[in-house]
C-alpha cells in the first residue's frame, strides 16, 4: 500500500468534537469517492505522549494500490472537491506520503 498520511488541527474558533465530527462526517462524504481509495483509517487524538506533541486533534491514513494510484486520486475531480470542501478553514495540517510495511501483524 502507498499511503497518505494527514495530521490535522481545527481552527481556533472549532471545538475538537466540532472538527471530528465535520471530518468524520461531511467531510468524510466528500472524501470516500476518491477513485482508487483502498483503505481509510482515522484516529481522533485524545491526548499526547508528550507536551511537544499537543495540539493535534486527529490523524488519517489514506491508502492505494501504488503512488501511482495516489497521483491519479490527487488529481481527480474528487480531490479537487475534497480540497475545496475544506476551503478556508485556517485549520493546521501536515500531510505526507509513503510505502507502508507492516511491522507487526495483528493476530
Amino acid at each position: 500500500m502507498y499511503n497518505l498520511v494527514l495530521m490535522a488541527a481545527r481552527p481556533d474558533d472549532w471545538t475538537h468534537d466540532q472538527f471530528i465530527e465535520w471530518w468524520r462526517g461531511e467531510h468524510a462524504e466528500v472524501t470516500y469517492g476518491l477513485p482508487g481509495l483502498r483503505r481509510w483509517q482515522h484516529t481522533e487524538v485524545l491526548d499526547a505522549f508528550e507536551e511537544r506533541s499537543r495540539g493535534w486533534d486527529g490523524v488519517s491514513i489514506l491508502s492505494f494500490d501504488d503512488r501511482a494510484a495516489l497521483d491519479a486520486a490527487l488529481a481527480s475531480p474528487e480531490w479537487k472537491a475534497a480540497v475545496a470542501h475544506v476551503g478556508k478553514m485556517k485549520g493546521r495540517r501536515i500531510a505526507v506520503m509513503g510505502e507502508e510495511r507492516t511491522m507487526v501483524a495483528a493476530p
